[in-house]
């Protein structure tokens, strides 16, 4: 059986920005220039020279390694998360990334805007998502119109990813496989 998909947002699951104690729960934390972020950003402003601040987690890389998923980039980062992110969690630099058609678009079924694009990019396969941004909406919204099982895990970022979101991950998997002919 081919592996379900894993599409990974960096904004609330990798990068708890929302988080006051991230330091305190082994984050690091670093400044970054991501070109999305630098959009919203007047030139030469105070923000801008600063960057963005990102928390990230050295063991998140393994972990997600570990992982019984084939790895995409599922992030407004595109392929700067290949560049910026995984060299301080240990993922390769070369996972693939959904190119977005438009970022923020405003979906007219109050959709995330990346829920669309997600089960095209899919095409039948089984993935997981996972995003600050998942809502129940979004939730039926695939139930209805993806053909395979889909897990959308919604992560807070205040929280970032956790042990026990690791672990709903790692059964969510094995229930495919056990279902598998």
């Amino acid at each position: 059986m081919t592996r379900p998909l894993l599409l990974l947002d960096v904004d609330g699951p990798l990068n708890p920005f929302k988080s006051r104690l991230a330091g305190l729960r082994g984050y690091t934390g670093h400044r970054m220039w991501p070109t999305v972020w630098m959009s919203y950003r007047t030139p030469g402003s105070r923000r801008a020279r600063r960057g963005a601040r990102v928390r990230l987690h050295p063991t998140h890389g393994a972990r997600l390694l570990a992982l019984p998923y084939e790895l995409t980039w599922a992030t407004a980062w595109t392929h700067e998360a290949n560049t910026m992110i995984a060299p301080h969690i240990g993922l390769p630099a070369d996972l693939p990334v959904i190119e977005w058609p438009e970022l923020f678009a405003a979906d007219p079924d109050g959709l995330s805007w990346k829920t669309r694009h997600l089960v095209d990019w899919a095409a039948g396969r089984p993935f997981a998502w996972v995003d600050d941004m998942i809502t129940p909406r979004d939730r039926a919204w695939v139930r209805a119109h993806h053909p395979a099982p889909a897990l959308l895990l919604r992560i807070h970022p205040r929280q970032g990813l956790r042990t026990a979101d690791f672990a709903t991950l790692n059964s969510w998997a094995a229930g495919l496989s056990a279902g598998a002919p």
